[in-house]
């Protein structure tokens, strides 16, 4: 069964039963989908808007890479579930991962969107920040305790450093789209 093919609420209900999955991982992953999709939402409202014809080229751009993202992370939704039933410590590891980069990716595509996105949406482009930013601590927790159980310490140590990296850029991006959200919202 696929989870990205199912109900809303069947998702939810299988998320509460006793049941190790779906879990966190998968979560995160819909988290990040639906911080995509908020970003796409917010860039097709702008698009064909005379005020912001000037951004039409950037903002299909991001449209493109909003979109793409969007599906790749409802594939992650029962690819973590897939690593978790396999037992195999590198799938269970990779996921999450993968799941960190994308988020790292997408979170680079608000602060063009305070600017050039519509402004009647800025408010989406700041929760689309906030969702990627929590999606990614999660992926972080799920890949430090599985990294608990690896044996390579030479590869624990590069996706520790690679991790580190890309939370101080993904915070930054954060806070940054939060506080200019911010000031728009408040005048």
């Amino acid at each position: 069964m696929k989870y990205k093919t199912q109900t809303l609420a069947k998702y939810v209900n299988d998320l509460a039963a006793k049941s190790p999955t779906p879990g966190g991982g998968s979560v995160a992953a819909l988290n990040a989908a639906l911080a995509a999709g908020l970003i796409s939402m917010v860039v097709n409202f702008t698009l064909g808007k005379p005020n912001y014809a000037v951004f039409e080229e950037e903002l299909s751009e991001i449209l493109s890479k909003s979109e793409k993202l969007r599906e790749d992370f409802l594939d992650l939704v029962d690819l973590d579930v897939e690593a978790y039933q396999s037992r195999d410590i590198r799938k269970a590891l990779d996921v999450p991962f993968m799941l960190a980069r994308l988020c790292f990716q997408a979170a680079k595509l608000c602060p063009p969107l305070v600017r050039k996105g519509n402004i009647n949406l800025v408010s989406d482009v700041a929760c689309a920040a906030v969702l990627l930013e929590s999606a990614f601590v999660c992926a972080c927790f799920n890949i430090q305790i599985n990294l608990k159980n690896l044996d390579d310490k030479k590869l624990a140590r590069a996706i520790n450093k690679e991790l580190s990296q890309m939370n101080k850029a993904v915070s930054k991006i954060r806070k940054s789209t939060e506080e200019s959200v911010g000031k728009i919202i408040r005048g």
